[in-house]
């Protein structure tokens, strides 16, 4: 589990590719320390398990699964990537609940100065549209941002001046892939609502209204 909560950077060392699989050394560009082998390490939200490492030099595998769901196979050597080690007990959760299981890739279409901030907005495959609120939670490469603006198939968020700084996103042009990972309590919430709708399918008739509430006796 991780918070959404950038720690610092990483920069790709080497890929190993063997067919769809792909293992991966990081280089980390900040101090990573007492790291343990077997860890689980997010990586642009991905969250990966640490196979070995040496001072801030890390090793991770990616399953196919893994690269066909995520923008890992967009990476080269050198590419910068944002990394954040599993949330313990006891810490501060400073964004929001994040599993690290990357959902879907979103497209970066605009980026807009708004004041010292920067209005981001993405598009997305609209399947993933009704896990996705204003005002609510999302990740995007593993940062975790407020959805100021969503519709079935785009959101928008507001990256504040440290967020750029510290995070790959300041890196983000149109066109750009990044991993989205919706809001882990919806998708709870939907998947729990489903045998009351008959469906979880998420279709425009599955709709939560006054009338179904009152069908099934809530009101």
């Amino acid at each position: 589990m991780f918070t959404g909560i950038i720690q610092g950077e990483g920069q790709i060392v080497s890929l190993q590719s063997t067919g769809k699989e792909t293992r991966l050394t990081i280089r980390a560009l900040y101090a990573l320390d007492n790291l343990v082998i077997g860890e689980s390490i997010a990586v642009n939200g991905t969250c990966l398990t640490v196979e070995s490492h040496a001072e801030r030099l890390f090793t991770a595998y990616a399953s196919a699964e893994t690269m066909s769901r995520t923008n890992l196979g967009l990476l080269r050597p050198a590419s910068r990537v944002n990394l954040e080690r599993a949330l313990a007990v006891g810490d501060r959760l400073g964004g929001h609940l994040v599993s690290g299981h990357v959902d879907c890739q979103a497209v970066v279409r605009d980026i807009a100065h708004v004041g010292q901030s920067r209005r981001i907005r993405l598009t997305f495959p609209e399947e993933y549209g009704r896990e996705v609120v204003s005002k609510g939670s999302v990740t995007l490469d593993g940062i975790s941002l407020t959805v100021n603006d969503c519709g079935p198939d785009f959101l928008e968020v507001n990256v504040i001046p440290e967020t750029w700084r510290s995070t790959t996103v300041e890196q983000w042009a149109f066109g750009v892939r990044v991993n989205m990972e919706t809001d882990i309590i919806g998708k709870y919430v939907r998947r729990m609502l489903a045998p009351w709708r008959g469906s979880d399918t998420g279709r425009a008739d599955d709709a939560l209204t006054e009338e179904f509430l009152q069908r099934h006796g809530f009101l």
